[in-house]
């Protein structure tokens, strides 16, 4: 059975359409997009005084279990030209695994469910768009309930 995998994408430096475009188009061979969610602007979270966020969702399909699949993104965001900042600082490009299925993962490196999704108008918007039905396994919510229960204030279509 092939599961649903969910992977955040998000930038805020350079030509930002651009670097979203890149990176879904760098994730081949070993993980394929199957839907994309639109582009949304947004507000910087976390660390506030940096240029507004471009961030987007993609359903994708890949062999790589949880952690493999997180290193494989880590190597796209440094060949991609990420560097390393401060923590919820400006970045190229940051991919992050929502779900993984109905997989619950909790190790030192990766948490999943991404443990801040229900927290981020910029992961909900766009996940709400393409996958509303999906539910938390952990909070047992759909995310259209978690949607409705975010302030989305800021969060703009492109």
């Amino acid at each position: 059975m092939e599961e649903s995998i969910y992977l955040a994408l998000g930038t805020n430096l350079g030509d930002r359409r651009c670097n979203l475009l890149i990176a879904r188009e760098s994730l081949p061979p070993y993980v394929h997009v199957k839907k994309a969610s639109s582009i949304y602007a947004t507000p910087p979270w976390g660390y506030t005084d940096q240029p507004e966020f471009f961030n987007q969702v993609l359903e994708v399909q890949t062999t790589l279990e949880p952690i493999p699949l997180l290193g494989y993104l880590k190597i796209i965001e440094t060949q991609l030209g990420r560097q390393k900042t401060f923590r919820y600082g400006p970045r190229l490009i940051d991919l992050d695994i929502l779900f993984y299925g109905r997989r619950i993962v909790s190790t030192k490196k990766l948490q999943i469910p991404h443990p801040h999704l229900q927290d981020r108008a910029f992961v909900l918007v766009p996940l709400n768009e393409i996958a509303p039905d999906i539910v938390h396994p952990i909070l047992k919510k759909s995310v259209a309930d978690l949607f409705n229960e975010i302030d989305t204030q800021g969060v703009q279509q492109l």
